[in-house]
This record gives structure tokens, C-alpha cells and sequence, in this order.
């Protein structure tokens, strides 16, 4: 009779083994996908491609961002973005992912600039399916939280600062204009380009003093952007659930955006394309007018929007294309961050009680400002904080991992003005206010 009882307790077991799942797929099946990639990680035979990357990108991650979401108060806060992104970075650091997984990861992000690929969809895509009126008003109100968001944070960092007996000039250049610079590739390597070439020191020894600031400012902001998404399921009249700006008919706008449209895979081709081109466009544009080439690709897709030059149908698939990115290739793009872009060694070095709390000061004024300056300006203050937060955010990669922590991926277009714009005038400012000063 026993031995029955324990039949019947393996067989609900195994049972609840299949019907458990990691993303889209059972546990048993993930396990047996895992194990054949790290087994070609481990024999050398991972191809060092986008096939590759591709592969352990995305196996670790479906399990990083399941095990984020369903930590308790992790995943109020932001849990999955801020796993697939440190842990993996953690991992790298400790030499516990096989240098093979590395090289193709490498590969993916850096050779094949996936980071650009994603951002170029979820842009496109997201402004081309946008609802006009929300779109013209978007871009005209954000302007004002992000001037007075980016003026409380410098002065509430530099109150925190002073206070606590850090000097006041190297919170500024140091830790608060990395924050705020737009991130690595965008913010800080110019920034220190620029701090070197006033003072006429190397430029490798400033990058290892701004980077630390630049990632932990992210790191609060997407922990502050878990915490705004929990407070949006708490109090729902506080959020636009994606939409910033009050129009009179928010109901319709979101019911037109729920609405699922057929999948066309042809049209969905066609967004790709089109994604494709605009970034082509910006790169192409920028070496004339020297505006960042990802800047000049939001402008002209909502001009075209605007002036409704495309299509319906491959709006659409624009849309549809961003639908899939979004929801496909958000952690595995994150698990690349990590790997590529975030060393776990300049974090840790210059980690310090006061220094962490100056670059939360710096960012809960900037998030705080957004919140209460979109409620005055009749946007949702959740969406304008989120948007606000994402000047302090480590450029595209952060963007979408502070919108990915609050679930509005739909926010980037709007959330890249703020990091580009944003972080390039606060690099020009930052190194002019030295030369002065020097």
C-alpha cells in the first residue's frame, strides 16, 4: 500500500515537473536545451557567431529573468534586470562561464551589434504603432521634467555630498556627471575624452573613476523603476499603463493598443527593414549635422509618423517586429550587458557607503522630480518619472533595463531623448564647467 501511496507521489512530482515552466518552455525540455549548449561550450564546439551568442544568451536569460520574477521583494524592485544583467557580470568576473560562451557573446554584441539591431526595433517599432496625439504631446512635455529633474539632482547629490564630507567638486565631475552623461559608450568615454584633454592626464585613468558611478546610478534607478511598477498595481490612477500623457481619451488609446492585430510574418519582415533603415539613415545623417546617429533616428521616425509617409500595414509590422523583440530578446539582450559591457571589478573597487549614497541621492531627486513635475504638466507621473530615470541610465542598455524593470518598454522612444539628449548636454556642460575651473 505504501509503496502505491509513493507511486502516486512520483507520478504528481514528475507531473508538475512538465507542466512548470522556465519562459515558453517545460523544465525538462530547457534542461536538455541547456545542457546541449554548455556541453558545446565545454568540447569547444560553440560557434562563434550570432548562432553561438544567440544560444547561451538566451538560455541563461529565460532562467536568470524566471528566477528575478518570482524571488520575493526582488521582483518588486526590479529583480530580473538587475539578475540577467549583474550576475552574469559577476560570473565573468569570477571566471565561472566558459570562455568559448564568452567569445560568442562578445560576438553578438560587440561584431554584430545586437544592442543597436535592439534598439533600432523597439524605437521604431514603438513610435511607427504609437498613437499620434500621444506621441506629439510626449515629446513636447518631457523636455520640462528632464531640465528640473537633471537640476535636482545635482544640487540634492551635492547637498548629500557636502554633508557627509565628500568634496563637493568631485561629486560633481566624478560622480554625479557620469550618472548623468548618458551612458558608457555615449557618456562617459566622451566625458573622460574630455577630462583628460583639460587636464592633460590619461584618459584610461578616468574612465576606471566614472564608470562605477554611471553603473550604480543604474543600478538604483532600476531598482527605483521595480518599486515604481509596484506602486502603479497599487494605486492604477498614478500610471498610464505606457502612455505619458493625458489626452481625454486615454480609455480608447489603450483599448486601440491591447487590441491584437493579425501577425503578418511578411509585414513583420517589413518592419525589420525599416527598422534597419532609419538607424542606416541616422548613422548616415549624423556625419553631416553631428547629432548621435540614435537621435536623429527617433526624430525622423515620429517626423514620419507624423506626416504619415508609411503605410498602415508596414506600421504594423513595425509594430509587430517591436512586439516580438520586446517580449523575445529583452533578458538574453540584458545577460550581453552584463558579459560585455558591465565589469564587475570597477563596481566593487570604488563601492563605499557614502559614495552609494550619493549616487542615490542624485538619482531619487531626478526620479522624484519626474514624478511630481508630470503630475503639474498633466502626464502619468509613474511614466514621467520612469523617463526622467532613464537620464540616469547607462544609455540604450540602461533604458531598457530600467523600462524593462517597470514593465513599459513602451516608454523607449521617449526614455532615449531623455538619455541621449540629456546625457550629451550634460557631457558638454561637465568639461566645459572644468576648463573653466581649471
Amino acid at each position: 500500500m505504501q509503496n502505491i501511496v509513493n507511486s502516486k507521489n512520483d507520478e504528481n512530482v514528475f507531473s508538475k515537473l512538465l507542466k512548470s515552466k522556465l519562459g515558453v518552455f517545460s523544465i525538462p525540455l530547457y534542461i536538455v536545451i541547456a545542457i546541449i549548449v554548455y556541453l558545446a561550450c565545454v568540447y569547444n564546439k560553440l560557434p562563434n557567431d550570432m548562432i553561438g551568442g544567440f544560444a547561451v544568451l538566451m538560455t541563461m536569460g529565460i532562467f536568470l529573468g524566471a528566477i528575478g520574477s518570482k524571488l520575493p521583494v526582488l521582483k518588486n524592485i526590479g529583480g530580473p534586470a538587475i539578475f540577467t544583467i549583474f550576475i552574469p557580470s559577476a560570473m565573468v568576473y569570477y571566471k565561472l562561464i566558459n570562455p568559448s560562451a564568452i567569445k560568442a557573446m562578445t560576438t553578438l554584441m560587440k561584431s554584430s551589434n545586437f544592442l543597436y539591431l535592439y534598439i533600432s526595433c523597439l524605437i521604431t517599432g514603438s513610435i511607427l504603432g504609437m498613437n499620434r496625439k500621444v506621441m506629439i504631446k510626449g515629446f513636447i512635455r518631457m523636455f520640462v521634467p528632464l531640465i528640473v529633474g537633471t537640476i535636482g539632482s545635482i544640487l540634492f547629490g551635492l547637498l548629500i555630498a557636502v554633508i557627509f564630507g565628500f568634496k563637493a567638486e568631485k561629486a560633481f565631475f566624478y560622480v554625479i556627471c557620469p550618472i548623468l552623461s548618458g551612458g558608457l559608450g555615449e557618456g562617459v568615454l566622451p566625458l573622460s575624452m574630455g577630462y583628460a584633454d583639460v587636464l592633460h592626464e590619461s584618459q584610461s585613468a578616468f574612465i576606471a573613476q566614472l564608470v562605477p558611478a554611471a553603473m550604480i546610478g543604474n543600478v538604483v534607478a532600476i531598482i527605483i523603476s521595480g518599486i515604481l511598477k509596484h506602486l502603479a498595481e497599487k494605486k492604477p490612477h498614478l500610471t498610464g499603463n505606457g502612455l505619458l500623457v493625458k489626452t481625454g481619451d486615454d480609455k480608447e488609446i489603450l483599448e486601440a493598443m491591447n487590441t491584437e492585430k493579425t501577425v503578418d510574418f511578411n509585414l513583420m519582415g517589413g518592419g525589420l527593414l525599416v527598422a534597419c533603415t532609419f538607424f542606416v539613415f541616422g548613422a548616415l545623417a549624423s556625419k553631416f549635422i553631428g547629432i548621435p546617429g540614435p537621435v536623429i533616428m527617433i526624430f525622423m521616425a515620429a517626423i514620419v509618423k507624423y506626416l504619415k509617409l508609411l503605410p498602415k500595414e508596414i506600421e504594423t509590422g513595425a509594430y509587430h517586429m517591436y512586439s516580438f523583440t520586446s517580449k523575445s530578446l529583452t533578458w538574453p539582450l540584458l545577460v550581453g550587458v552584463g558579459v560585455v559591457y558591465t565589469p564587475w571589478k570597477d563596481v566593487v573597487a570604488v563601492v563605499s557607503p557614502i559614495y552609494i549614497l550619493i549616487c542615490a541621492a542624485a538619482v531619487i531627486a531626478m526620479v522624484a522630480s519626474g514624478f511630481f513635475i508630470g503630475k503639474l504638466l498633466n502626464m502619468y507621473p509613474i511614466e514621467s518619472a520612469l523617463v526622467t530615470a532613464c537620464h540616469s541610465g547607462l544609455g540604450g542598455t540602461g533604458d531598457v533595463a530600467i523600462l524593462s524593470s517597470a514593465n513599459r518598454i513602451e516608454l523607449m522612444p521617449f526614455s532615449q531623448i531623455s538619455t541621449r539628449l540629456g546625457g550629451a548636454t550634460m557631457v558638454v556642460i561637465a568639461t566645459m564647467l572644468l576648463k573653466m575651473l581649471s
